[in-house]
């Protein structure tokens, strides 16, 4: 299972591109995939539901587990709502929220950060993790133990301005030059193919890669790119709207939060049980690794913060920050206009 064809980041960032345009797919660091069932397991008469859809980053996995939980369990059903999951058209995620196709979406701070720049009034709701799980992963025996080791060795990535300034940040903090990496676009390749054929290392997200890594009994070494920067610790992924659902609907935002939560609550709570949902509603996902993804993850949804789904103004001001210092944004963004905690439940 490899998140490239899948949120593949972290997850993640071609959006320098495509969101330019509004929004499209994001690529994300190597990881989960899957194929949804787009179908609401709701049972009974749903006739006096509204019936919405929320579209994922990039096909399921235990990122999205407290969707298909509160699918599962009727969280949703309980606040009047027959929800839909769906996987993103051809324009993305980005895209199908800010036009209003659907109403909420899996994204990432970076995509809506960008976004804001394009006039695209994405807004960020919900933190599904509370710190980035994303980071550098090589096989050990390439011995890259610190981000100077990057040196001499062949990154594989997807060909995002982003990789590079992350990478250049975390290096020149340990005294060492990207410039001497050499990097090639492994495209949809699979992380564990490509590390033995053209690549030494890649971004990844450990929740599903690096899980998968282990259960292979294939070691790796990880620098998680939060440790080199706080301003890399950014909220990856997020629940999003548009400014015109908040604006016209509050309280369809307020009840959609409410049952996510009580279904993001669910997973940490039961990963087991969570797991074994989101395996019954995706089939083709790997049980062994669902299962052990799941359990990894599901304590890091909430980790520190006083509930699921807060977001800090920090976290925000400090990774946009960085993005202008990087010239990654045109402009400044208003972070207080990129995310509210207005609709979480108390």
């Amino acid at each position: 299972m490899k998140w490239r064809k899948t949120m593949g980041l972290l997850l993640l960032c071609v959006l320098m591109v495509t969101v330019a345009a509004c929004g499209g797919k994001e690529a994300a660091p190597a990881g989960q995939n899957g194929n949804t069932n787009t179908e609401s397991s709701n049972k009974g008469d749903t006739a006096a539901l509204k019936d919405i859809k929320v579209v994922l980053d990039w096909t399921p996995n235990t990122n999205h587990t407290g969707l298909y939980a509160a699918v599962d369990q009727g969280f949703y059903k309980a606040e009047g709502l027959n929800v839909e999951i769906v996987q993103p058209g051809a324009g993305g995620v980005d895209t199908m929220v800010a036009s209003n196709e659907v109403p909420f979406g899996v994204s990432y701070q970076e995509s809506v950060t960008q976004a804001r720049t394009q006039g695209v009034p994405l807004v960020s709701i919900a933190a599904v993790i509370q710190h980035n799980t994303s980071g550098f992963a090589a096989p050990t025996d390439r011995n890259i133990k610190s981000p100077k080791d990057f040196e001499g060795k062949t990154y594989g990535g997807w060909g995002s301005p982003v990789e590079e300034a992350v990478m250049q940040s975390i290096m020149e903090g340990d005294g060492a030059d990207v410039s001497k990496v050499k990097n090639i676009n492994m495209g949809d390749a699979d992380f564990f193919t490509a590390v033995k054929r053209d690549i030494d290392f890649a971004w990844i997200f450990y929740a599903w890669t690096g899980i998968e890594a282990e259960l292979r009994g294939e070691p790796i070494d990880m620098l998680y790119v939060k440790d080199y920067s706080d301003a890399l610790d950014y909220y990856t992924p997020v629940l999003v709207t548009n400014e015109q659902t908040i604006q016209n609907d509050p309280e369809l935002v307020k009840a959609f939060l409410k049952a996510t939560s009580e279904g993001y609550q669910y997973a940490i709570d039961h990963p087991e049980d969570a797991a074994n949902i989101l395996i019954k509603a995706v089939p083709d996902l790997d049980k062994e690794l669902v299962s052990a993804s799941q359990k990894w993850l599901s304590p890091k949804y909430t980790d520190d913060a006083p509930r699921w789904g807060e977001q800090k103004q920090e976290v925000w001001q400090n990774y946009t920050d960085w993005m202008f210092s990087k010239k990654l944004l045109d402009e400044q963004v208003d972070v207080s206009k990129a995310y509210t905690n207005e609709f979480l439940p108390q």
